[in-house]
């Protein structure tokens, strides 16, 4: 079978090359987007990392979680291997967890203006307490009172 040049697509870089380097953080990574073939039509993208590793910045020890995207996309799609390396510079990153899982929707909401999209972030237990984080784009309703 003969092989052909893979095609250029608009906006995307990082895939198909080998040897590209892990961003040291998610400011410098770059989230890359492709178009949406379907534009016009609503479904539903998983993208699941089972493991994700960032830092508490109280102890410096790493918290692992698993981060599961679900999203409607608008006129652009998530390129998987850059939203690799994004994920993957949070290893050095010390903040809590909240954060954290705010700060990966926020960007990922700012590189694709996806029409719907949940993040939940669950993580490993620590001092036999686990933690998970849901966080929406569109937020539903601005002033919401704690359950």
């Amino acid at each position: 079978m003969k092989r052909t040049a893979s095609k250029k697509i608009a906006g995307v870089t990082l895939l198909g090359r080998s040897g590209v380097r892990l961003p040291k953080s998610p400011c410098e990574a770059q989230l890359e987007t492709f178009a949406n073939a379907h534009p016009g039509r609503d479904y539903w993208i998983r993208l699941e990392c089972p493991d994700f590793t960032s830092l508490c910045p109280v102890t410096g020890q790493p918290d692992f979680a698993e981060i599961v995207i679900d999203y409607v996309p608008g006129a652009r799609c998530l390129e998987t291997k850059a939203l690799k390396l994004y994920l993957a510079s949070y290893r050095n990153v010390p903040a809590f967890n909240e954060k954290v899982a705010n700060s990966i929707l926020d960007d990922l909401v700012a590189a694709c203006a996806p029409r719907k999209m949940k993040l939940v972030a669950k993580f490993a237990p620590r001092g036999g307490l686990a933690l998970s984080v849901t966080v929406e784009h569109p937020e539903e309703g601005a002033a919401r009172s704690a359950p």
